[in-house]
């Protein structure tokens, strides 16, 4: 591979040593894979993120519902990488990519790279209608997580005291829109909130009496799993007292509920799970995207005509051995990221295309049901949810996590409690926190900056 513009750094004992500068946008699961592999390296890497930790997203919707803390499933970034002396961290928003001049812009500031890694991510996509937002926030993030929790819990808080019936419904309808392995996790998580956690902690109305439905727009629910196992996602949602919804697309989001068509299901708290779209990575660069604003990268994972910067992860359309582009999960972006660690390790140019080693998919519904795939076996039900426990608090970063994630599942598990059912986030009224009504959709609804993860 190539290095150019290497720059000389003054070594401990004197003298000079040149090292390229390695640049990485985003400390998810490709860019952190990536910056650790380098450790050690003869690269001087700079590690930029807008948070100043590392999220363990497959957990988020457990923080939404209220399972766990957002400090079980996040880890600060600087802990993770402090023993990696090569390694430096920069807290920044990055607004751009200076290709000709090889800098990052990053409120303000120019960072200067030799080699650039784009591992941004993605955001939410509502096909084309960005005014649904507001009432129909999705989960990306922590604040997502702590936001919709807030709206969870707060409407069983309204609900307990709202004398009129029709709005006492709406408050307790919650519609989770997707049926992939997060709007399949989401619509389980709420139901056994509902009518486990809380179902004896109220007076004027019963928990269990509310109404949890996943939208879905294609047949079936996990489009990428086997029909048999999105069949046995469906008796497992259907035991939890999830209603289920097929063929029909959401046409209206409002903050009094959606219509499917003709149909209008009233309601207060809906969750998006519907759909994903890049970061502007593609813009930034100026290349060529797909439907979706992924960066089309060669078989290296560089950008054509830019062989020393590489885009992975959920910003990538990277073509897997079927052809079909790689889906925008945890385990293709660490490979990834390893592998552009591995090319830059060699320094060559001619690598081998970057093949993406398959470990299977999995995804849980509830307590104790879950489904399962690795290649041609399937499971479901209690073993694949142990499985599904395993394998997610082994990826966790760190023993406290690991340890805080098995006590919590265990106490759960046990007692059926929820351990972080605060309303936090608050301020000046609870209005603050809550659905928003079809009249005040104008106004964007305003999310704490900073939230504490210990919340």
């Amino acid at each position: 591979m190539t290095m150019r513009g290497q720059r000389a750094i003054t070594a401990n004992g004197g003298g000079t040593r040149a090292w390229p500068r390695v640049v990485i946008i985003g400390a998810g699961f490709g860019g952190l894979s990536a910056a650790k592999a380098l450790a050690g390296t003869r690269y001087d890497v700079t590690l930029i993120d807008r948070h100043n930790y590392h999220l363990f997203q497959p957990l988020l919707y457990q923080v939404a519902t209220a399972d766990l803390s957002p400090a079980d499933i996040a880890s600060p970034i600087r802990r993770i990488v402090r023993d990696l002396a090569n390694v430096n961290v920069v807290l920044a928003e990055v607004s751009g990519i200076d290709v000709e001049r090889r800098e990052v812009l990053a409120e303000g500031r120019r960072i200067a790279f030799d080699v650039l890694i784009v591992a941004s991510g993605v955001q939410h996509a509502y096909f084309g209608h960005d005014d649904w937002a507001p009432f129909a926030p999705g989960l990306k993030t922590i604040d997502d997580a702590t936001y919709l929790r807030r709206r969870i819990l707060l409407a069983f808080e309204k609900a307990e005291t709202e004398p009129d019936e029709r709005e006492r419904r709406r408050l307790l309808n919650f519609v989770v829109v997707g049926g992939g392995p997060t709007g399949v996790e989401m619509a389980g998580a709420i139901a056994e909130l509902a009518k486990r956690a809380l179902a004896a902690d109220f007076r004027a109305i019963d928990p269990r009496a509310a109404r949890v439905i996943l939208v879905e727009a294609a047949e079936r629910l996990l489009m990428s799993f086997h029909p048999s196992l999105s069949q046995a996602a469906r008796r497992s949602l259907a035991r939890l007292g999830v209603e289920v919804r097929f063929g029909a697309g959401v046409t209206e989001c409002s903050g009094d509920g959606v219509r499917l068509g003709a149909e209008t299901i009233e309601a207060r708290t809906i969750v998006w799970a519907a759909g994903v779209k890049a970061s502007p990575a593609g813009e930034w660069l100026r290349t060529p995207v797909d439907r979706a604003g992924r960066v089309m990268v060669a078989p290296d994972l560089s950008v054509p005509g830019h062989p020393d910067i590489f885009v992975i992860g959920d910003t990538a359309h990277a073509a897997g051995a079927d052809g079909r582009p790689l889906p925008g999960i945890a385990p293709v972006a660490k490979q990834q990221g390893q592998y552009v660690a591995r090319l830059l390790r060699a320094r060559r140019d001619g690598a081998a295309a970057f093949r993406y080693r398959d470990f299977g998919a999995m995804a849980t519904i509830g307590r104790r049901h879950a489904v399962a795939q690795f290649d041609r076996l399937r499971i479901a039900g209690v073993p694949a949810w142990l499985l599904w426990c395993v394998a997610h608090i082994y990826f966790l970063i760190g023993f406290r996590n690991r340890f805080a994630v098995a006590m919590s599942w265990a106490w759960s598990y046990v007692t059926f409690e929820r351990g972080t059912r605060l309303i936090t986030g608050i301020s000046g009224s609870r209005m603050d926190a809550m659905p928003m009504s079809t009249e005040a959709g104008a106004a964007r609804r305003k999310r704490p900056e900073g939230e504490r993860l210990d919340a």
